[in-house]
């Protein structure tokens, strides 16, 4: 078998690792610097280029007009690193250039940002890598699943002057925006509860095509594993990872992201006091690892609840609400959705006869933008902000803090899952523990 590739970062990142294959890639680094206005254009690289990064890939090519150009893609597997190539060329004009190992990609002087798409447990270590090389970065969520590497990204982020967009996406979307400005204009009054519910009825994640397309030779497993043990070739996990625990945690990961996310952005509280969860394989037992029925209790030092629930064995009316003393806020339909309803709490007391609640839409900005039904659909603002941002050199919606404080909640929830307890944060020291952390003096 073929010797994996390694190169040690801390000598690529000097200069040494630069030099594999330096003398193809200059020249045709300067075939790009000739091109009349490229000082201003920005040259993108992308890492992971699967279905995931078709669709990031996709929303990009729709930003072209704003002097962006696709113009280097990487991946292990070369069916997805082929199509990449011939998809930006078909986009843009001209191919990219193509590479199996990102340590190439990372060489390019040319090259300005890179877009992170790979699987959910190596997020982390790609974007510490790609800010260290001195690229900005668009890095897809989770932003990590192990507590270490998500302090390592995010410290290599905040070392550095870089721009880094975290795909948590919803914190672009107006309508998104504009309930957030409701709920901090103090309607609702002090929330104490919130509830999302997000169903959805199928084998999720288990089915991939690819699948069957995948042979070893096109690939390279052992680097595809990064620092997990050793494992025989299974085409199964590197396609159909979200369902094993040792590579994502599949609904917290995938979904509680977003969600939690969202929680965070609207209640301005960033890190959970505990955190319990429980569920299992209770509807598809096809061998997956993560559970397919999932739930998760957080509770916020502001006071308030957080109660997450999916379930992939039932396609129930999904829902979040946000839940005050005036009032309560209900986003009607999955994640992503645009409609609000508005719900006044009147009467003080449950023994007053005439208690009534008020019902009403509550038209937002954006109420009537279609939500996102498919990757291919995703609204462009996330990554027209990131666009933006990288020009303006300001902080885009979702920094890589915002992408540290998803990350604790869906670790800890993840963690309180597979040990059956609850956990804690302790914002001090930056740890979860099996105790409540002791409080400064």
């Amino acid at each position: 078998m073929r010797k994996p590739k390694t190169v040690n970062r801390r000598v690529f990142l000097t200069g040494a690792g630069a030099a594999i294959g330096a003398s193809a890639l200059s020249r045709t680094a300067l075939s790009y610097r000739r091109i009349p206005g490229a000082n201003d254009r920005i040259s993108l690289g992308h890492i992971g280029v699967g279905r995931r990064g078709t669709g990031l890939a996709g929303i990009a090519a729709q930003l072209k007009n704003r002097n962006v150009e696709m113009t280097a893609v990487c991946d292990l597997w070369k069916v997805n690193r082929e199509a990449a190539a011939a998809r930006a060329e078909a986009a843009y004009g001209r191919a990219p250039r193509a590479f199996q190992y990102m340590e190439d990609l990372l060489a390019l002087k040319d090259v300005d940002a890179v877009l992170v798409s790979t699987a959910d447990f190596q997020h982390a270590t790609h974007l510490e890598a790609v800010v260290e090389a001195g690229k900005d970065a668009y890095c897809e969520k989770p932003m990590a699943n192990d507590l270490a590497e998500a302090k390592a990204a995010r410290d290599a982020v905040l070392r550095s002057d870089r721009i880094v967009q975290v795909g948590t996406q919803h914190r672009s979307e107006p309508y998104q925006i504009a309930a957030r400005d409701f709920i901090q204009s103090g309607a609702l009054g002090e929330v104490s509860k919130v509830e999302i519910v997000w169903n959805y009825h199928g084998p999720r994640w288990r089915g991939r095509e690819e699948v069957a397309q995948l042979r070893e030779q096109d690939t390279d497993w052992r680097r595809w594993l990064l620092s997990k043990p050793y494992r025989p070739f299974d085409p199964r996990m590197y396609f159909e990872f979200r369902l094993y625990k040792d590579f994502s945690s599949g609904i917290a990961d995938q979904w509680m992201s977003h969600g939690i996310d969202l929680v965070h952005y609207f209640l301005d509280d960033e890190f959970p006091k505990s955190v319990m969860a429980s569920g299992g394989v209770f509807a598809w037992k096809d061998g997956r690892e993560n559970p397919d029925t999932f739930q998760a209790l957080l509770e916020y030092p502001k006071g308030f609840l957080v109660s997450y629930a999916t379930s992939f064995g039932n396609d129930a009316d999904s829902f979040s609400r946000i839940m005050g003393k005036a009032a309560t806020l209900v986003n009607i339909g999955g994640e992503g959705s645009p409609r609000w309803k508005w719900v006044e709490e009147r009467g003080t007391h449950e023994s007053d006869p005439n208690v009534k609640r008020a019902e009403r839409y509550v038209t937002l900005p954006g109420d009537d933008r279609i939500p996102p039904t498919s990757i291919s659909d995703d609204d462009l603002s996330h990554m027209t902000n990131w666009i933006e941002c990288l020009r303006s050199r300001k902080q885009p919606n979702a920094t890589v803090r915002h992408g540290f404080t998803h990350s604790v909640a869906c670790i800890m929830a993840a963690r309180a899952y597979r040990e059956g307890r609850k956990l804690h944060w302790d914002a001090r020291t930056e740890s979860i523990l099996d105790h409540p952390a002791e409080t400064a003096t």
